[in-house]
């Protein structure tokens, strides 16, 4: 080797010329052989398919389809001579001047661009013929890999082998996504003007061919003065081409486009705030951006039971005053898997995409105080703790004073036990408790229910006074709902590919215990109070006003603040909440207003449960359970007028009997000392109610 390496530098510094020809030679042949191979290779691959059919798809939990991602409403395809010829002569110009008169790659504009990216060291510069686009668009993703481009070309190649240069613009232009869900040029002109792609004017097809290129940036209506300058370039191209004359550029720039207004559309999509949960989700599991997805022509599973999505919105709509700006909230979930039953984020998508269960954080209220009475469960607080129930000012380690007061100014003025104060929703209890055990505890208590809001360490954090949202709390009322279990709330089980491969399946793996199952389902029950009138105090159950309409035993809480009105409840297979408001924080001041909640709650979980057996949650080892006196906590005993069965960790239930309801003979008697005692009292003279002095 070393011999033939000296022999071929010494006949070239001979023969430099001779040399340099015959290299070129061998070299231009082996660039003509990797050429016809690739060309025989390209033929033999035949016609690639000048559509594309992979439409990602979403299917319920029964298989029912509920959707497609941009679907069929969002593609049309059009004949080339339907297309106005200002989307054509614009689009040309625009994208590929040369279009016509090469084989698919514009050599000039290839070396241009590769001369920038090899001085920047990097693929920032683009040079696709629209071939190349319709290539990518078609059939591959958008990343900007050599790989990826090696592909491109030799889809182009097959493209422009197999194909007219009308068929292959007139595939391009019905295929190039435009933004909102719209895919080729009739779907573009149907969505931002409300006609057909060829009754565009000048100005309308100038602004259209320039919103492929940022399909979010350039659209009028996100970004009205980007796609307006957009449109002026694009004109101005066509202008020094002399496509258009002078007085066509002036007229087109100056007229007025009248986009098509959002409550013109009449395209329903079903569970829309839902789909959009999907599509989030979609992205996170299969880690590509939002044009993988549309083009990757995928199936997915979703969580979704489509007869309670349908109950859910018609309750809203049924329950809520049209004419009112109320807004709702409303979440339902399987506690045992996470999985999202129904889902609506809003009254009305059309108007507004803004998703309440996701997105808004507002004040809980009252429904924040499950999480403050399992704190307390973990530190020594059983169903009958007693506390006072009476206007308190709490003196505060600042020295402020905080003074809570509970609703219209109600108290009992006597002391009543932790099952009472829940479901009576006692305010001063609450703060008295989350003060006992230090906001601190409460912050971190609601962390291990899985809030991930930030929280401050108040005192008023017991009264629900930090924003959450209504996902974080389906969830965390999910982990009681379940026995303590951790779950993952979702909306996708499972995604295959176009061809039915599974590339995702969510793992069904028991999760992790994050709260005590003996202190789950003591809570629980305690949340069944705020329905049982045998809790009746001072003031009669939370859940009085829709206790009649269940037949199920839910557990639940409300929560009402002066803009916020929340009910969240649950059975052992299904959590739902539901949140009332205004976006502005208007005060809620009617009195249906703020019942509307507990109404769609009630209606909602009473359809999903038609028909089905009475659910009991499972009692754990180590519970015992007693007949409690409501009003003193101590054993039931049958002269009480009520009683309610609690349950106590073994050793922690009470072991003293009612001493307020005595047998009849015993209040008789009890009665006739009483009566004597007062006589004797009467008798007595003024000397007598003076105290013995002696020596």
């Amino acid at each position: 080797m070393i011999r033939l390496m000296k022999h071929f530098q010494a006949n070239f510094k001979k023969r430099p010329l001779k040399w340099i020809v015959r290299l070129s030679i061998i070299f231009a042949c082996l660039m003509i052989g990797v050429g016809l191979s690739v060309i025989l290779y390209a033929y033999m691959l035949g016609a690639p398919p000048l559509t594309n059919t992979q439409t990602t798809v979403y299917y319920d939990r029964e298989s029912n389809v509920i959707g497609e991602e941009h679907g069929v409403e969002n593609r049309y395809w059009v004949d080339l001579e339907d297309i106005s010829p200002n989307i054509i002569q614009a689009t040309l110009v625009t994208e590929d001047r040369r279009f016509y008169d090469h084989v698919g790659f514009d050599v000039k504009r290839i070396l241009g661009a590769a001369w920038k990216d090899i001085s920047s060291m990097s693929m920032a510069e683009g040079a696709s013929t629209i071939t190349q686009q319709y290539a990518r668009n078609l059939y591959l993703s958008h990343e900007k890999t050599w790989k990826r481009k090696l592909k491109e070309a030799l889809y182009t190649i097959r493209l422009e082998m197999f194909y007219t240069k009308d068929q292959l613009l007139e595939g391009y232009l019905n295929t190039i996504y435009y933004g909102h869900g719209a895919y080729g040029i009739e779907a573009a002109s149907r969505y931002f003007f409300g006609k057909s792609a060829e009754d565009l004017s000048l100005a309308e097809a100038s602004l259209l061919v320039g919103v492929p290129k940022g399909p979010t940036y350039y659209s009028p209506y996100h970004h009205y003065e980007n796609a307006m300058t957009r449109k002026d370039q694009i004109l101005t191209g066509l202008y020094e081409q002399d496509v258009i004359t002078e007085e066509q550029l002036f007229l087109a720039k100056k007229e007025h486009l009248a986009l098509f207004e959002e409550k013109d559309r009449s395209t329903k999509v079903f569970a829309p705030y839902f789909q959009d949960v999907v599509l989030k989700e979609l992205q996170q599991v299969l880690g590509k951006n939002l044009e993988d997805i549309r083009s990757g022509g995928y199936q997915v599973y979703t969580t979704l039971q489509t007869d309670q999505q349908e109950t859910l919105e018609e309750t809203v709509v049924k329950t809520i005053d049209p004419q009112t700006e109320l807004q709702t909230a409303a979440l339902a979930m399987e506690p045992n898997t996470g999985a999202i039953k129904a889902l609506v984020g809003g009254k009305d998508y059309e108007k507004s995409q803004f998703n309440r269960v996701t997105q808004a954080k507002r004040m809980p209220g009252s429904s924040f105080k499950p999480f403050l009475y399992y704190a307390a469960l973990e530190n020594g607080y059983t169903a009958t703790t007693p506390l006072m129930s009476k206007p308190t000012n709490f003196e505060l380690a600042d020295g402020t004073v905080y003074q809570p007061s509970n609703y219209n100014g109600y108290y009992a003025g006597r002391s009543i036990t932790l099952a009472q104060a829940l479901a009576l929703s006692d305010n001063v209890y609450a703060v008295k408790t989350n003060l006992f055990l230090k906001p601190e505890t409460l912050v971190e208590t609601a962390k291990q229910f899985g809030i991930k809001s930030e929280l401050s360490p108040v005192p008023s954090l017991a009264l629900g006074t930090e924003t959450v949202s209504v996902h974080e709390m389906v969830s965390a009322y999910s982990k009681l709902a379940n026995g303590g279990a951790n779950i993952t709330p979702h909306t996708i089980t499972k995604v295959t590919d176009a061809k039915g491969n599974v590339i995702y399946e969510r793992d069904t793996a028991k999760q992790e215990q994050v709260l005590d199952p003996k202190l789950s389902f003591i809570l629980t029950h305690l949340m069944t109070g705020m329905f049982d009138e045998s809790l009746n105090g001072y003031m009669r159950v939370t859940g009085a006003t829709i206790a009649d309409e269940l037949t199920q035993q839910y557990a639940g809480k409300s929560g009402t603040t002066q803009t916020d009105s929340w009910m969240i409840g649950y059975s052992p297979s299904l959590v739902t909440g539901v949140w009332t408001g205004y976006d502005n924080n208007q005060a809620i001041e009617k009195m249906k207003e703020h019942q509307y909640a507990k109404d769609i709650w009630a209606t909602f979980m009473e359809h999903s449960h038609e028909g089905k057996p009475l659910e009991t949650y499972p009692v754990p080892e180590g519970i015992v359970g007693e007949y409690v006196d409501p009003s003193t906590g101590e054993l039931a005993t049958p002269y009480c007028e009520n009683e309610r069965l609690m349950y106590f960790v073994e050793g922690t239930a009470p072991t003293s009997y009612c001493s307020l309801h005595l047998p009849p003979d015993e209040e008789q008697k009890e009665h006739e000392h009483e009566e004597e005692t007062e006589k004797e009292d009467k008798k007595k003279g003024f000397w007598d109610w003076l105290p013995f002095v002696g020596d």
